[in-house]
């Protein structure tokens, strides 16, 4: 078994080269959805993850972690760009099979960022990406571009403008807590869905996460 890949990769093109050989495709081409938890698949058209799509999170980096969890499980690989605080145990508390899982905490300059996810994107199933304060358009095209002709899930944090699915998180909510007193042991988010096409139907659904 490959040693696990759950560390800060070096986003130079070495230590990219380094998770692209290691990376093996697991589900099939021809399976177009990857799989998301039963909570989520409500909110994607299909119930799934479609190959060659883009998804933005608004306002919540546990909602993104959760939307690779399913695919990780399931045999995909995944990686997280941008996500500094995101570390081993987060990820594994989260649900994500750290043997599959490619950490760039650190991505470069803004200049570089967009050439380390089109590499990410060439080669693993699903890449969670926290954009730089500012994204140029060419960028963003061209990165959703090739996602769609490398059969990717790309998932941004943020208003990443032409996703075709938008997620945000229109509440939560906790239990546990008493009359003053108590511990707090689930947080409640209401998520909402909205997109483009066939997802420009709103869509909501209920998470509900141990504190």
């Amino acid at each position: 078994m490959a040693a696990p890949l759950s560390r800060a990769i070096d986003p130079r093109p070495e230590g990219l080269q380094e998770v692209v050989g290691r990376a093996r495709p697991v589900t099939l081409a021809g399976e177009q959805l990857l799989p998301v938890l039963p909570e989520l698949s409500e909110l994607l058209v299909g119930g799934g993850l479609r190959r060659g799509t883009s998804v933005a999170v608004a306002n919540s980096t546990t909602l993104a972690l959760r939307l690779l969890v399913g695919a990780s499980q399931a045999g995909s690989w995944c990686a997280a760009v941008g996500l500094p605080s995101l570390g081993v145990v987060a990820a594994a508390e989260a649900g994500l099979v750290l043997e599959r899982l490619a950490l760039v905490p650190h991505p470069g300059e803004p200049s570089q960022w967009g050439t380390i996810v089109a590499a990410l994107l060439d080669s693993l199933d699903v890449v969670l990406v926290r954009p730089p304060a500012r994204v140029r358009i060419a960028d963003s095209r061209r990165l959703l571009a090739r996602a769609r002709e490398r059969g990717s899930v790309l998932v941004a944090m943020g208003n990443w403008d032409g996703a075709d699915v938008r997620l945000s998180v229109a509440g939560q909510s906790w239990e546990g807590v008493g009359r003053g007193y108590g511990h707090l042991q689930t947080r409640t988010l209401d998520v909402v869905a909205t997109g483009r096409g066939a997802a420009a139907r709103e869509r909501r659904a209920t998470l509900a996460l141990s504190a």
